[in-house]
């Protein structure tokens, strides 16, 4: 090991691990710090209920993963990393018994709309079809970061991506277009009418469309371990189970990169108060399931999809992510669910499923959503309740207690909220700086964003080897 390191990065989660990789592909001397025992962060996978049940305790389905442009320039699939999709990508099931879907097909993905919606979906969507490899760069991109690859669909996908879901679902006239289109949206963990909030539903109704909804083989796991074996080969080191408090505790180093909220970089760095104005969103309350069968749904279609949203109506689904922004109850709750074992039969004993739901509630919520979210089910699936074998239940508090980074069980790491929705940590050039000329930071609280994609730690690594390149 060099006396001194060109760069260290504390928190083994996707961004983290990303950025080292980043670094260490380009010859720098990297050394990773992980205050779990396994790297992972939001994308891990542990038998949380019963033995042989593989659960993702956090993210399971990856849209913005396989179409990552920091994940697909690196040779993941050489270290183990295999997507696997479902027959259907998403299914939005309705009291009659029917569902929209989404599929590789986007005529398919109309028609289940209603021939009233099926040309106005087709409308919207069509510009960017066939476009995501710009798209995605352009979107998951900083704004300091150099002109779009793509500056005209640039700018029409942002005229539409600014947007409340809200409005931007007025193009369609019936109910079911409508609550697909919430329910996509409901994935930036705010009300539908906040600003960028259409820009979350067409981000994934086009992924859905380009790469599918997949999950990875063995689970989300395998996203960190192909992450982590990466940087090993390019000559980094991983140390996991030690965690850091202070930035004296760590070896020398030309910079320091942090996968962490921007709160625990400020308290570990000493930065005193300078993220005192970055707020924390609304939380989850999830429940894994060890299932004795598949989930009973009603409508067919949603037996052959890998996520499936349960909220039937755009009402009822603002209904719920308000009440969950604003610190009410559940009671109508909206429901992301995921069965990866229908696609992948490794994560479960034969002839029997692991199944992962969740709510969304008030931040640092205590109290149980278990009945209020297992109501929910048996709407769409009567005689859920009969196949559990196990649940393993988390609120708020134990987000907060399995990932540091979930501030107040936040799984965003950041609301989705005012001029935060597209300034964030804080207004600056350069977002992954910080007012130490060595210290950066690279998760999900800065560019582009939640999700498992890693692009924020890519952004944040080229700010890293910029810098040390100029010194």
């Amino acid at each position: 090991m060099p006396s001194m390191l060109d760069a260290v990065v504390v928190g083994a989660g996707p961004n983290g691990l990303t950025a080292a990789a980043e670094l260490a592909r380009r010859g720098f001397a990297v050394e990773v710090f992980e205050a779990e025992e396994t790297v992972g962060g939001g994308a891990r996978t542990e038998e949380l209920t019963l033995p042989g049940f593989r659960h993702d305790p956090c993210s399971a389905v990856h849209p913005l993963g396989i179409g990552s442009p920091a994940f697909n320039a690196m040779p993941l699939a050489r270290h183990g990393l295999e997507w696997l999709q479902p027959e259907l990508a998403l299914a939005h099931p309705f009291p009659d018994g029917t569902a929209a879907v989404l599929t590789g097909s986007v005529g398919e993905s109309a028609m289940s709309l209603g021939a009233r919606d099926a040309g106005a979906y087709r409308r919207l969507l069509a510009p960017y079809l066939g476009h995501w490899d710009t798209l995605a760069q352009d979107f998951l991109r900083t704004p300091w970061d150099g002109l779009p690859r793509d500056p005209y669909r640039w700018v029409r996908f942002g005229l539409d991506a600014l947007q409340p879901a809200s409005l931007l679902s007025r193009r369609f006239g019936g109910a079911k277009a409508r609550g697909l289109f919430a329910g996509l949206a409901a994935h930036a963990i705010a009300p539908t009418g906040s600003p960028a909030t259409g820009g979350i539903a067409l981000l994934f109704a086009l992924a859905a469309h380009e790469k599918g909804w997949p999950v990875p083989r063995g689970g989300s796991q395998a996203i960190s371990d192909a992450l982590a074996s990466y940087i090993r080969e390019q000559g980094g080191t991983i140390r996991t189970g030690t965690e850091v408090k202070r930035l004296d505790e760590l070896p020398p180093a030309r910079a320091y990169v942090f996968d962490t909220s921007p709160t625990a970089l400020a308290r570990i760095a000493g930065l005193g108060h300078a993220y005192r104005g970055y707020r924390y969103g609304a939380s989850c309350f999830k429940i894994d399931y060890a299932l004795s069968g598949p989930v009973p749904w009603t409508a067919r279609d949603a037996r052959r999809a890998g996520t499936v949203h349960i909220g039937p109506t755009a009402g009822e689904i603002d209904a719920a992510l308000t009440a969950a922004v604003t610190g009410r109850d559940p009671s109508v709750p909206f429901l992301i669910t995921a069965q990866p074992s229908l696609v992948d039969p490794s994560r479960a004993p034969e002839g029997r499923h692991v199944f992962w739901a969740y709510g969304h509630v008030p931040s640092g919520w205590q109290g149980d959503a278990t009945d209020v979210i297992e109501r929910q089910l048996e709407r769409f699936a009567p005689g859920f309740r009969d196949l559990v074998l196990a649940r393993a239940v988390a609120g708020p508090p134990e987000l907060a207690k399995r990932n540091a980074n979930y501030v107040g069980g936040d799984i965003a790491c950041g609301a989705f909220s005012g001029l935060q929705t597209v300034i964030r940590p804080k207004l600056a050039r350069v977002p992954y700086a910080t007012a130490h000329p060595a210290v950066f930071l690279c998760s999900s609280a800065t560019p582009p964003g939640p999700g498992v994609h890693g692009m924020s730690g890519h952004h944040a690594a080229k700010a890293v080897w910029r810098r040390l390149r100029a010194a």
